[in-house]
């Protein structure tokens, strides 16, 4: 009896104060857009979700809100949230991280057809019209990477630098390969009647992470959720990666550019051949790693993405 009457207090609490808040909030409404976008120097900037309106619909993004807009795309099939660990290193350098959900992914909306990697870039003035910013660096890692670069050929003025986070320059056999794998693995996916595709696709993208460091469970259901939680079939990222012609659109790029990778990535060779491809360009690779370097060496990426954006 006693359990019974302290939940219905602690029910009947939470709706006076949530009743409370409600009132507070609209008396509040507008000093609280008027502030919007002036926060105290003092503050220290945080990330801050938001939509814009796009070519498809809403487009989720987070955004620090002060500092050197640069722009982060995140690899396929995950999100802006790909970034959550580096977003405080950029903050702390003097930079205006903003992080975008492509179309499809996390909670932008879809397309409702098949989309490439062009359409996705289309999203990215979007973004920063809504946010009042004419010209910011552009970061892309994996999927993101060709995105980025779609971006530097389509809005080119919208693009001070560019960081390719591992380039994906393909011969045909090495790209019929791939889309192979997407269509036996992405397109033909089953979801099981008793939720056992879950486990699997987690211990996939465990098997993926590496040894160095080890995989942290709670990353990896991360990364697992991201796959399911986007309004499109996932399968469209890579059908878009794996489709993309990285190597035709490489020697077209005119900003300033970084490539950016790893050698225990699953694309290293494939950046290799892209920088002999340009030697004009910015070289970086940190050691070991995986697919997932921006987890496993947070810092040391950034860093990496600072020396060349300050140079």
């Amino acid at each position: 009896m006693n359990d019974t009457v302290s939940r219905r207090h602690l029910i009947r609490a939470a709706i006076t104060a949530t009743a409370v808040g409600a009132s507070g909030a609209h008396a509040t409404e507008g000093a609280g857009q008027a502030a919007k976008g002036s926060r105290s120097a003092a503050e220290p900037a945080r990330m801050e979700r938001g939509y814009a309106r796009g070519p498809f619909g809403q487009i989720h993004f987070r955004d620090s809100g002060v500092g050197k807009p640069v722009v982060l795309i995140h690899q396929a099939p995950m999100s802006s949230r790909q970034f959550d660990n580096v977003y405080p290193y950029f903050i702390a350098l003097g930079y205006r991280p903003i992080g975008i959900d492509c179309p499809g992914f996390g909670m932008s909306d879809p397309t409702d057809f098949v989309p490439t990697v062009g359409d996705w870039a289309r999203v990215v003035p979007a973004v920063l019209d809504h946010l009042g910013i004419h010209q910011a660096d552009v970061v892309g890692h994996h999927t993101g990477a060709l995105v980025a670069t779609e971006v530097e050929q389509r809005f080119r003025p919208r693009v001070r630098k560019l960081v390719l986070g591992s380039a994906l320059p393909l011969t045909p056999e090495e790209r019929q390969k791939f889309l192979a794998g997407v269509e036996k693995n992405e397109i033909n996916f089953v979801h099981q009647t008793d939720g056992s595709h879950l486990q699997a696709a987690f211990m996939t993208r465990y098997r993926m992470y590496g040894n160095v460091p080890l995989p942290e469970p709670r990353l990896i259901t991360r990364y697992t959720v991201e796959r399911f939680m986007g309004l499109a079939p996932f399968w469209h990222g890579h059908f878009a990666a794996f489709t993309y012609d990285h190597g035709a659109t490489i020697p077209l790029i005119r900003r300033p550019t970084l490539i950016l990778t790893n050698t225990g990535d699953q694309i290293y060779e494939q950046s290799k051949i892209a920088a002999r491809m340009r030697p004009d360009f910015a070289f970086f690779e940190l050691q070991g790693g995986g697919i997932d370097i921006v987890d496993q060496q947070p810092r040391e990426w950034v860093n990496a993405i600072d020396q060349f954006l300050k140079s």
